[in-house]
């Protein structure tokens, strides 16, 4: 796994430190509100069980499944949801948690699925943040990092369902996912 890894762009503990500051403004942010986690699986779920233990207020937490990707490197544009959340969000106050924020299309839509839901207020948090994709004017309310437009993998992101395992954020060697 490390031999298709070209370098570490954010190491585990600028991550840690990151988290734990986002996970603190959070805290002071939403003191007092009802405050929802949501993780857009897969790849946010080992970003969001790290943020929510920063977290030092009451939260619930929940899943959404989407796809837009399928096995490429590049979104579709066409965003499905495979799996909605369990709990009503009426009047509830959701942050999207995301592992990357790249094109926006996911996340827009999800943003419209969950306001005509009747959620109270919708924030984005993520992890990675990859501007100069951008296909909608989407921005992050809370982001740990901007990265280059280069296919990075760990700490949760993937390629072909590989890689989420790493504790780094690195860029994976093109020839990792030309060969395919």
């Amino acid at each position: 796994m490390l031999e298709d890894i070209e370098r570490v762009l954010i190491s585990k503990e600028e991550i840690q430190q990151k988290v734990r500051e986002i996970g603190k403004q959070i805290s002071e942010d939403y003191r007092g509100k009802n405050l929802m986690l949501v993780s857009v699986l897969k790849g946010s779920v080992v970003f969001m069980a790290d943020l929510m233990r920063a977290i030092d207020i009451p939260v619930s937490i929940d899943f959404m499944s989407v796809s837009s990707y399928g096995c490429g490197t590049k979104t579709s544009g066409i965003v499905r949801i495979i799996k909605d959340l369990n709990e009503p969000v009426a009047g509830v106050d959701i942050l999207l948690v995301e592992d990357i924020l790249d094109s926006g299309l996911t996340l827009s839509y999800l943003m419209e699925h969950l306001s005509a839901k009747g959620a109270g207020s919708i924030r984005i948090a993520t992890l990675l943040d990859k501007p100069e994709r951008r296909r909608v004017n989407l921005l992050a309310d809370y982001k740990c990092f901007s990265v280059p437009d280069e296919f990075v993998v760990g700490y949760g992101l993937d390629f072909d369902e590989k890689y989420r395992n790493l504790p780094f954020v690195g860029v994976l060697k093109p020839d990792a996912y030309t060969k395919k």
